[in-house]
């Protein structure tokens, strides 16, 4: 993290509570938010995993780790992996929900189980994990950050349940901001575009098509997980203070870029005989 533009305590004294913060871009906000002076708290289903990620954050920053087995599913798990936090960590001052769930499927061909799975994952585990953090958060005037997708500006094919989990993150950040900014707690969400060394985009948008991809976006690449990171370390700092119910997208231009419709060349040789002079017909 030597090229974070904000200082490197902006966050110390602070206690973050990460779901799927094992791997991929929550291990690297995670990562962002210990670089900055946080101490880490992680939730997930694989404890080697959580064991690795708090060990490599403790070895690499000056900060205490502390790890808890559960699936966000389970509203009780939720309460029990909080409050244990806070007795080993002394508080909870941030809050990312980040545990997901996706796969490719067309409608059609997706199962009603399949669709619940994701809704259950992404959706219900962001509000038990919200809602059983409130006393600690009121406690401590924190903060939420909802780990969104940008996938339901548009239709996007084979992601209905993704996109359907993630509008309502959306949703529930901005009507958990307006419930709870009376005691003190901003409720905000980032939206990450498709990033580069992520399993997920391998997974997702393998081969060509990532590339294809990658030509579609207005800044010309991937994001890195350093860049939610970035988002992560703002969003949760005083520089963010007057912030609330807001999803900030992290994606490079990408949801509301279209490939042209005809290649440049051509647009060029249009725009080229459309200002020669008409011949005179004298």
């Amino acid at each position: 993290m030597n090229n974070s533009p904000f200082k490197n305590d902006i966050l110390k004294g602070k206690v973050a509570f990460i779901t799927g913060g094992g791997s991929g871009i929550n291990f690297g906000i995670a990562k962002s938010l210990a670089a900055h002076g946080a101490d880490i708290a992680m939730m997930g289903r694989r404890e080697d995993v959580l064991e690795k990620a708090c060990k490599d954050i403790s070895s690499s920053f000056s900060v205490k780790t502390f790890f808890k087995t559960g699936d966000v599913r389970d509203a009780d798990t939720c309460a029990a992996a909080l409050k244990a936090t806070h007795q080993t960590l002394g508080r909870i001052d941030i809050v990312v929900n980040g545990a997901a769930g996706n796969f490719l499927a067309p409608p059609e061909l997706l199962s009603p189980n399949g669709f619940k799975t994701i809704i259950d994952i992404d959706l219900n585990g962001t509000f038990n994990i919200c809602r059983h953090a409130y006393e600690y958060l009121k406690a401590s005037q924190g903060t939420i950050i909802n780990i969104s997708a940008n996938l339901h500006y548009v239709g996007t094919l084979y992601q209905a349940p993704v996109s359907a989990a993630k509008a309502g993150i959306d949703a529930l950040t901005m009507n958990l901001a307006a419930e709870w900014g009376k005691d003190g707690i901003r409720v905000c969400g980032i939206a990450p575009g498709p990033i580069g060394d992520t399993e997920g985009m391998k997974r997702l948008a393998p081969g060509e098509a990532g590339e294809k991809m990658k030509r579609e976006i207005p800044l010309g690449r991937f994001g890195r997980v350093e860049d939610i990171g970035n988002a992560a370390v703002f969003l949760t700092s005083s520089a963010a203070s007057y912030i609330t119910g807001e999803t900030l997208v992290v994606d490079g231009g990408h949801w509301f870029s279209k490939p042209p419709m005809v290649p440049r060349d051509v647009v060029e040789k249009m725009m080229a005989a459309a200002s020669r002079p008409a011949k005179s017909s004298s």
